[in-house]
């Protein structure tokens, strides 16, 4: 078993100690957080040992699973590589993209293996459609949240877009051509709602909306290509799958026909993959603790968190313009 730290103990980090402890990958070995009395806090009522500096901790472990603010993943991922020690790390991977590369460098340099926490490529629902996504021309999503604090220190497309830009990525096999994007300000600093229009160089178009303003939740995705239209709904983990082919000569009785203006006829059909409910947090992690065990690619690798935080930043560098 593969022995595991965590850095950060905040709502997200609590969460990763609960599952690494039940983990049968990992052995939890502990904690830091640089809030003591929380720490002192946390230890006392669940009993996760509570390391008073990151070095401490950091020695103990193969695998540090770091859970802070964003602003501080360039510097516990700097101290852990350098150490010679795995790191998983919360998205976004880095403050900037340049700390992004550094730490991309780094990995490399020492020989250790690192995967980003982009959930949304372990939700159930993304998982059962993953493989009929096929060459989409035009994506649109939206990623909707009521207003919370937690976050509001960085703009939304850090916060909850780049789950999307991710996942777009991972499927759209097409650099980036264009990017037009918006974003308003309204409680925060930083932007709370943003639209963003990504063009990609074989013609595919993304349309994504995110905000932590909304009245109600909403993690939607829908991918339209050559004969079908997928739906992926990540926070009720349900998909469905609508495709056309040409239709029978004598259609039955309840078959759905369209025919269109040069009188060729499509059969519309519906399917409802299974959906394999799952922990995508646990998932996530013992994929990471697999891609160790066998030396293998991470499912989600830091040159792929860095792509996404990249367009992430040209996203926001249309805020100005």
């Amino acid at each position: 078993m593969l022995k595991v730290g965590v850095l950060g103990a905040g709502h997200l980090g609590k969460i990763h100690l609960r599952l690494l402890q039940q983990s049968d990958q990992y052995e939890l070995v502990g904690f830091y957080d640089e809030n003591q009395e929380n720490a002192e806090r946390i230890s006392k009522e669940f009993g996760y040992k509570n390391f008073n500096t990151i070095a401490k901790l950091i020695h103990a472990v193969d695998v540090i699973d770091i859970v802070t603010p964003t602003l501080s993943h360039y510097k516990c991922a700097k101290v852990a590589i350098k150490s010679g020690k795995h790191i998983f790390i919360e998205k976004p991977i880095a403050n900037t993209v340049e700390e992004a590369e550094e730490i991309i460098a780094l990995a490399k340099e020492h020989n250790v293996k690192g995967q980003v926490g982009h959930v949304e490529r372990f939700n159930p629902a993304f998982i059962a459609t993953k493989n009929m996504i096929e060459n989409p021309m035009f994506i649109e999503t939206h990623r909707l949240a009521e207003f919370n604090p937690r976050g509001t220190d960085v703009p939304v497309v850090l916060d909850l877009m780049i789950h999307d830009i991710d996942a777009i990525l991972s499927v759209v096999n097409s650099k980036v051509k264009n990017i037009n994007a918006s974003g308003v300000s309204v409680i925060s600093e930083t932007p709370d709602i943003a639209n963003a229009r990504i063009e990609f160089e074989n013609g595919c178009v993304a349309n994504l909306t995110a905000s932590r303003i909304s009245m109600k939740n909403m993690r939607k995705t829908r991918f339209f290509q050559k004969d079908a239209y997928i739906s992926v709904d990540f926070l009720e983990k349900k998909c469905e799958v609508v495709r056309m082919k040409d239709a029978p000569e004598i259609p039955g009785d309840f078959d759905m026909i369209l025919q269109n203006a040069e009188g060729v006829k499509k059969q519309i059909y519906f399917t409802n993959p299974d959906v394999e409910q799952n922990n995508a947090i646990l998932d996530e992690l013992e994929s990471f603790a697999n891609a160790i065990n066998t030396d293998t690619t991470p499912v989600v690798t830091l040159e792929q968190a860095t792509d996404a935080l990249r367009v992430a930043y040209q996203i926001i560098d249309c805020f100005d313009k």
